[in-house]
C-alpha cells in the first residue's frame, strides 16, 4: 500500500496548492479597504444612473414625438388658425381623439392642454374653456416666455387642475411640462401646447431599477438644479442646497464626490444627461457599505474554508479510487504480486506504460493511411498551381516523382489537355447549387474511364474538371483517335449516369510537362466555342480559327430592338421586354464571329441598361444587391443561354420590377391626394376636373388612376363618403334632416330621403330612430 499512500498524500498535497489561492483571495476580500469598496460602489451606482437616464429620456422623447404629430396633425393645424366653441363639436372631438391618442401610450402623462391665446379659447382633459377665464391663465400665458431650446420645465400641478378633481388637492404638487409654441410654422407665436407629466411619477420609472440595487436613495435635478425627484416630496421644486447637494460640484458629465450629512458621510455619485441636462444623483451611506465589505468578506472566508475541507476530503476518497483502475489493468494483463511487492508493481506499472507506448509504435500503419489522404490534397494542390503555371518548368519532374508519377514520366511521348464543364439546361433537374456535387461525380467518372497510368489526378478549377492525359505513342493521328474515344465515352457515361450534359474542350497536343499551363489554357479556351457552336461538344483547340479582317464594328448593331426594350423596361411591361430581349440576343448572334467579339454587343446592352438606371436614380444595389461587377459576371458566361438567363433575371426584371413599383406608389400617392380633398370637401360642390387643377394632373388620368386604386369612380367615392357622413349625423346629432340635405349640397331635401332610402332602404328619419331605439 506504499504506493497508494504516496498517491493519496500527492493528491491531497496538489489540493492544498489549488485551494490556497482561494483561501488568499479570500482574506485579501475580507480586508478590502472601504475606500475601495466606495469606488466600485460608485462605478456601479454611475451604469445604474445611465440606465436610469436612459428610460426616463425614453419617457421623455415619446412624450416630445407624440406631441409633435399632435401639433403637426390636420386636425390642430386647422383649429389652431380660429375660434372654438361649443358648437365646432367634430373639431373639438377630433382634438380630443388627438390628446386621447397621447394619453394611450405609458408615458405618465396626467393632462395634455392645447391653448389659443389669439382666439381665447384652451382644450384640456376636462374640457372647452374660455382661456381668460381660466384661474391661471396668466401663469399658463407666461409659459410662452420659455427661452429657445428649453422645452421641458418644472410648474405647479395646481396650474392644470381639474373639475373632476378638487382644486389644490394634486397628490403631486409638481409636474414636468413639456412646452411648445404654435403655431409652428408661423413666426407669431399665439398658442401652446403643453404635456404634463407629475413630477412623482419620476419615482416609479426609479425603483424599477432600484428595487436590488445599493442606492440609499436617488436624487434628480433639471438644468437649474431644482429638485425634481427626491425620497422627501416636499423638497420636489427646491434648489439642490435644501437637499445638501452642492450644485458648484456637478461641473462635469459624470463624476462622484463625498458630502457630510446628518447620518455621516455619504458618497454622491451623479450623472447629467445631453439630452435636456438634468442631473442623476446617487446618494449611500459610507459606513453602511463598509458594514457590507465586512459581511461579505467574512461569508468568502468562510466559503474558502468549506471549499477547503471539501477538496480535502474528495482528494481522500480520489486517492483511493484512482489506484483502482492500475490494479484492474495488471490483473487483465495477467501479472501477480509476489515477493518484493513493492519493487515488481512500480517495475510493472511502467512496463504496462512501455507496453501502451508499444501499441502507438503498431498504430503506425493507421497513421500512414491518414498521411496518404493529406498526400492526395497535397499533390491535387500541386497540379492546380501546375495547371495555373505557378510551378517552374526544372522543378516539375521533381515534383511528380514526389507524388508518385514516375511511370508517366517515363513512359509518355505525347500529352493534351482535356478540359470539362458542365452545361446546364432549362429542362434539367439540377441547378447551378449542384454544381460542386456534379463536378465531383463526373471527377469519380473520369477516374473510372481513364486509366492510372494514362493521366494524372483530375482536378476542379473554376467549375471545370481538368484532367492531363497522355500516352506512350509520337504518333499525333493516332493519339488524337485515343483522345477522341476517352472524351465521347466519357461524355456518354456522365449523360447516362447523371443525366447531364457536359462539353469537353481539348488543347493541342504537347511532349514536354513545362507546357502543361499553356495546354490547360487552350483547353479551357476552346470551350468558348459553346458560344456559338451551341452545348455537348468535343473541340480540340486547332479545330477553329480565329477569324481576321472583319471588325465587330461592322456588325449590324439592333439598336431599334435595344430602344424597344429599354421602353418596355421603363412602361414596366414584363411580358414584352422578355420578348424583345430574346430577339436582341438572337440578332447578335445570328453574325458569325469568335466568342471574343460576341462580348462587345453585349457589354454595350449591359452599359445601356446601366445608363438607363442611373438617369432614372436607380441604385445599383436595388438591382444587383452582390459587391461582384456586372461586367465580369457577363464575361465568364459560357452559352446563349446562360447568357439570355443572366441578363433577365439579373438586370432586366429587377429593373423592371423597379419601375412598377414606382408606378403603383405614383398611384397610391395620387389616390391618397383625392381622397383627402373628398375628406375635406365633402360639403363643396367638389368635382374631378377641380381635383385635377388642385394636383396638377388631367382629370381622365385621375379617373382612371383612382378607379384603379379604389374599385370605384369618383363620383361613387364621394356620394358614399357623404352618404356615411350623413349616417353619422344622423346617430350621434340631433341635426335637422334638411340641415343634413343642404351641407351634403342636395338642392331639395326631398331629393335626399329618396337617395338616401335608394341607398340605405329607409328614410333618414327611420334611420335615426332605429339606431336610437337599438
Amino acid at each position: 500500500m506504499r504506493s497508494l499512500s504516496f498517491l493519496s498524500k500527492l493528491t491531497i498535497f496538489g489540493c492544498l496548492l489549488g485551494t490556497l489561492p482561494v483561501i488568499f483571495i479570500g482574506s485579501f476580500s475580507y480586508m478590502t479597504s472601504s475606500k475601495e469598496i466606495q469606488e466600485n460602489v460608485a462605478s456601479g451606482n454611475r451604469q445604474l444612473l445611465m440606465q436610469i437616464n436612459s428610460n426616463v429620456e425614453q419617457k421623455l422623447t415619446t412624450v416630445n414625438h407624440t406631441l409633435n404629430q399632435v401639433i403637426h396633425s390636420t386636425v390642430l393645424k386647422r383649429a389652431i388658425q380660429g375660434p372654438l366653441s361649443a358648437d365646432d363639436f367634430m373639431t373639438y372631438n377630433d382634438i380630443q381623439n388627438e390628446i386621447r391618442y397621447m394619453q394611450s401610450f405609458d408615458t405618465k402623462l396626467e393632462d395634455v392642454i392645447l391653448i389659443n391665446e389669439r382666439h381665447n379659447w384652451m382644450v384640456k382633459n376636462s374640457g372647452l374653456y374660455a382661456f381668460d377665464r381660466y384661474p391661471f391663465h396668466e401663469q399658463l400665458a407666461s409659459l410662452r416666455n420659455t427661452p429657445e431650446g428649453v422645452s421641458w420645465v418644472l410648474t405647479p400641478s395646481e396650474w392644470f387642475y381639474s373639475e373632476e378633481n378638487a382644486r389644490g388637492t394634486a397628490a403631486c404638487p409638481y409636474s414636468i411640462s413639456l412646452v411648445k409654441k404654435l403655431p409652428t410654422s408661423g413666426l407669431e407665436k399665439y398658442g401652446l401646447a403643453v404635456a404634463n407629466i407629475p413630477a412623482c411619477s419620476l419615482q416609479d420609472l426609479v425603483e424599477l431599477e432600484t428595487s436590488d440595487a445599493t442606492l440609499a436613495h436617488m436624487i434628480i435635478l433639471d438644468e437649474e438644479n431644482r429638485i425634481l425627484l427626491h425620497s422627501d416630496p416636499s423638497l420636489i421644486g427646491q434648489p439642490a442646497e435644501v437637499a445638501g447637494m452642492p450644485a458648484d460640484r456637478l461641473t462635469d458629465a459624470a463624476g462622484d464626490f463625498v458630502v457630510a450629512g446628518e447620518q455621516g458621510k455619504q458618497s454622491v455619485t451623479y450623472y447629467r444627461s445631453e439630452l435636456n441636462g438634468w442631473h442623476y444623483l446617487s446618494v449611500s451611506s459610507i459606513s453602511a457599505m463598509t458594514k457590507e465589505s465586512v459581511k461579505i468578506g467574512a461569508y468568502t472566508l468562510y466559503i474558502c474554508l468549506f471549499m477547503l475541507l471539501v477538496s480535502l476530503l474528495l482528494a481522500w476518497i480520489g486517492s483511493r479510487r484512482m489506484y483502482s483502475p492500475i490494479q484492474l489493468l495488471l490483473a487483465q494483463v495477467g501479472e501477480r504480486m509476489t515477493d518484493g511487492r513493492a519493487d515488481r508493481r512500480s517495475r510493472n506499472e511502467f512496463q504496462v506504460i512501455s507496453e501502451r507506448v508499444h501499441g502507438l509504435f503498431q498504430s503506425k500503419s493507421q497513421l500512414e493511411k491518414e498521411v496518404q489522404q493529406h498526400v492526395q490534397q497535397a499533390r491535387a494542390f500541386f497540379l492546380m498551381r501546375a495547371l495555373q503555371g505557378n510551378v517552374r518548368g526544372s522543378s516539375m519532374p521533381e515534383k511528380l516523382r514526389q507524388f508518385g508519377y514516375d511511370e508517366q514520366l517515363e513512359s509518355w511521348r505525347t500529352m493534351a489537355v482535356m478540359a470539362l464543364q458542365i452545361d446546364f439546361q432549362e429542362d434539367s433537374r439540377y441547378t447551378k447549387s449542384d454544381l460542386d456535387l456534379l463536378l465531383f461525380a463526373v471527377q469519380n467518372i473520369v477516374e473510372e474511364l481513364v486509366p492510372l497510368q494514362g493521366r494524372l489526378a483530375p482536378v476542379a478549377m473554376d467549375g471545370t474538371i481538368v484532367v492531363v492525359v497522355g500516352s506512350a505513342t509520337e504518333d499525333a493521328t493516332r493519339f488524337s483517335e485515343e483522345m477522341y474515344a476517352v472524351t465521347e465515352q466519357v461524355q456518354s457515361q456522365v449523360a447516362g449516369y447523371l443525366n447531364v450534359q457536359i462539353s469537353i474542350g481539348l488543347s493541342l497536343p504537347f511532349t514536354a510537362f513545362d507546357h502543361l499551363s499553356v495546354a490547360c489554357r487552350e483547353g479551357i479556351e476552346a470551350l468558348k466555342q459553346r458560344m456559338k457552336l451551341g452545348t455537348g461538344i468535343i473541340i480540340q483547340y486547332e479545330h477553329f480559327e480565329q477569324q481576321e479582317g472583319k471588325p465587330f464594328w461592322g456588325i449590324g448593331y439592333p439598336s431599334y430592338i435595344e430602344n424597344e426594350l429599354l421602353d418596355a423596361i421603363k412602361l414596366a411591361e414584363k411580358d414584352t421586354a422578355r420578348e424583345l430581349l430574346k430577339q436582341f440576343l438572337q440578332a447578335v448572334f445570328a453574325e458569325e464571329h469568335s466568342p471574343q467579339e460576341y462580348q462587345i454587343p453585349l457589354a454595350r446592352l449591359l452599359n445601356s441598361l446601366l445608363v438607363v438606371m442611373q438617369e432614372s436614380g436607380v441604385g445599383l444595389g436595388q438591382i444587383h444587391p452582390m459587391k461582384s461587377s456586372l461586367l465580369e459576371e457577363l464575361l465568364k458566361l459560357p452559352t446563349h443561354a446562360e447568357i439570355e438567363e443572366w441578363f433577365w433575371t439579373g438586370v432586366v426584371h429587377p429593373m423592371v420590377k423597379v419601375f412598377r413599383d414606382r408606378r403603383e406608389a405614383q398611384y397610391h400617392n395620387i389616390s391618397e391626394k383625392i381622397i383627402d380633398l373628398v375628406q375635406h370637401h365633402y360639403d363643396s360642390d367638389l368635382t374631378l376636373e377641380e381635383c385635377a387643377a388642385r394636383l396638377h394632373y388631367n382629370a381622365n388620368y385621375l379617373s382612371s388612376v383612382f378607379r384603379k386604386e379604389t374599385g370605384h369612380s369618383f363620383s361613387e367615392y364621394l356620394t358614399m363618403y357623404r352618404f356615411n357622413m350623413a349616417k353619422r349625423w344622423l346617430s350621434d346629432s340631433e341635426m335637422p334632416i334638411k340641415d343634413i340635405a343642404a351641407r351634403l349640397r342636395y338642392n331639395n331635401p326631398q331629393n335626399f330621403i329618396r337617395s338616401f332610402r335608394k341607398q340605405e332602404g329607409v328614410t333618414p328619419g327611420q334611420y335615426r330612430e332605429r339606431k336610437r331605439s337599438g
